[in-house]
């Protein structure tokens, strides 16, 4: 097993980006190359950004990564916003996608708040 798949938090981000790449799957064929690329890429580069992260040497590093996967993770909640209120997602199809961020939402800050309080300790 590679470092990264020892974090639970990068199961929980590799299972949301399946998802939401599912979803996007139904998308207009209009959307392909915008919204749909746009929220692909930000969905892979949460868990994308932790497993390179972890790979890195020192706190700081994986420190680093980690605030990338939460940028990206910010862009994909507004991206998942917007596909909702253009009628991409159903309301059953957001609730659920919007439980699983809101999930992943709280593991990675943990995650982060922690390995940024180890990576300051003197």
């Amino acid at each position: 097993m590679m470092p990264f798949q020892r974090l639970e938090v990068w199961h929980d981000a590799h299972a949301f980006a399946l998802a939401v790449n599912a979803a996007a799957d139904t998308w207009p064929p209009r959307e392909m190359f915008v919204l749909t690329a746009q929220v692909r890429r930000a969905a892979i580069s949460i868990p994308n950004n932790m497993s390179e992260g972890v790979a890195k040497k020192g706190l700081k590093e994986f420190r680093r990564f980690l605030d990338i996967s939460l940028g990206s993770f910010s862009e994909l909640t507004y991206l998942l916003l917007f596909a909702r209120d253009r009628g991409y997602l159903t309301q059953e199809k957001w609730q659920e996608l919007d439980d699983q961020r809101a999930r992943l939402g709280r593991r990675l800050w943990a995650l982060y708040k922690g390995v940024a309080r180890k990576a300051e300790a003197p």
